[in-house]
């Protein structure tokens, strides 16, 4: 992990672990023995599990929540916006399999954080859902309901994690497409 700090490894290696063990059997001791080094020194980095959690889902909660934000904002048409949102999924998910597996099934956990992620959950949806809104105002998009059309397409970009690390190299580009054809043909006009 050349060029990361010691946090990062650590929490890096921790959301493997929470991928792997699920977040409340994952121990410091556990996430020492990964690291190879002793329990006592994790403390040198990081307070807690918790922090960890913390640092591990806001950071990519805010990357996401970022990306929606320089999405909607754009100029861009609406089926370029949509195509820019399952192409920020994919390549979120490519290069943080287990942050995503994190976000996706611990985020409960969290503690002064969940407040903020929830935040950063409801300001995602809310552009998201902008974004739908649009479209079907300018006629680009079928009259489907704004809540059904986000819901699906979420479900399906949020559980990528299970699936894109099974497929060892990924070709982006080829899921991206894909998934363009498979979730827009549906509601494009």
């Amino acid at each position: 992990m050349n060029g990361l700090t010691r946090k990062q490894e650590i929490c890096i290696t921790a959301a493997r672990l929470f991928k792997s063990k699920g977040y409340a059997a994952v121990t410091m001791r556990d996430l020492a023995a990964e690291m190879g080094i002793k329990a006592a020194s994790l403390y040198n980095h990081i307070s807690s599990k918790e922090e960890i959690l913390n640092e591990v889902i806001l950071a990519i909660a805010k990357s996401f929540t970022k990306g929606i934000r320089n999405i909607r904002s754009s100029e861009d048409k609406i089926t370029e916006k949509l195509q820019a949102v399952i192409a920020q999924h994919v390549n979120l998910t490519a290069d943080y399999p287990f942050e995503m597996a994190s976000l996706n099934n611990d985020w409960m956990h969290l503690g002064e954080g969940k407040k903020e992620y929830l935040n950063l959950r409801d300001e995602y949806e809310l552009h998201f859902r902008e974004i739908i809104k649009q479209g079907k105002s300018e006629g680009v998009l079928k009259n489907i309901d704004e809540e059904v059309i986000l819901f699906s397409t979420l479900v399906t970009l949020r559980n990528l994690y299970i699936w894109i690390p099974k497929k060892g190299v990924v070709d982006r580009d080829k899921i991206i497409n894909s998934l363009n054809q498979t979730l827009l043909q549906g509601i494009e006009i």
